[in-house]
């Protein structure tokens, strides 16, 4: 095989594992910029420097800042919604309902500033991720509400509106991100270390249980 080729491709994949590590390194630092300052607020240059990188690197990269934002917001998004996965028609109600409450939990107790920061999107009227909102996140909730919809058909849950009931999900879990400054204030300076994050899983669990009739279960 041509050595020129070869060369060609050990380049290209070196320029792609190079442009990985960067974007690795310059979204969880927007995340937490465009967290604090918010998009109007923040600027590439304090991004750059909270990345420990070139203002260049950020540019050359993303283009300009409302790109960096969309990105930002769409990986937000993705992990967001990747607990869902777990809730299919095969699995146990249950099971799937508890891994999915608890990672939920986990996402506001460990990235805090992502889920202000799209909290603060939507807020805002979600100019930028609206049309993720109506396509990705719409159609993913769709499809659970049906594996819900069809475990109740099938007894294993208490009646219910199930789209609602992600309504319902959101509401408890991300209220630990949201307004971590209120519970703080109540809670004390312990309010955000393992035992209170477990402390707010088993609450959260049980009333989940009750909703779905699965409160009785051993």
């Amino acid at each position: 095989m041509n050595e020129g080729f070869l060369s060609g491709v050990s380049g290209s994949l070196d320029k792609g594992r190079i442009r990985q590590d960067n974007e690795a390194i310059i979204l969880p630092a927007a995340e937490r910029v465009f967290a604090r300052y918010g998009f109007r607020g923040t600027t590439m240059q304090q991004i750059a420097d909270a990345a420990e990188l070139p203002k260049a690197n950020l540019h050359y990269y993303f283009g300009n800042k409302q790109t960096l934002y969309l990105r930002v917001l769409e990986r937000i998004l993705q992990d967001w919604l990747a607990p869902l996965e777990g809730i299919s028609a095969s699995a146990d109600p249950k099971t799937a309902l508890a891994e999915y409450v608890g990672k939920k939990i986990a996402f506001s107790f460990e990235r805090p500033e992502a889920s202000r920061l799209f909290a603060n999107e939507i807020l805002q009227g979600a100019q930028v991720v609206h049309p993720l909102l109506k396509t990705a996140l719409r159609s993913l909730v769709e499809q659970k509400a049906r594996i819900l919809d069809s475990w109740i058909l099938a007894g294993t849950l208490r009646p219910m509106d199930t789209t609602h009931f992600f309504f319902t999900v959101w509401s408890m879990t991300q209220t630990y991100a949201d307004f971590d400054i209120q519970i703080a204030a109540v809670l004390g300076d312990n309010s955000r270390n393992r035992a209170a994050q477990a402390r707010a899983t088993e609450h959260v669990m049980s009333c989940i249980w009750r909703i779905c009739g699965l409160d009785d279960e051993e």
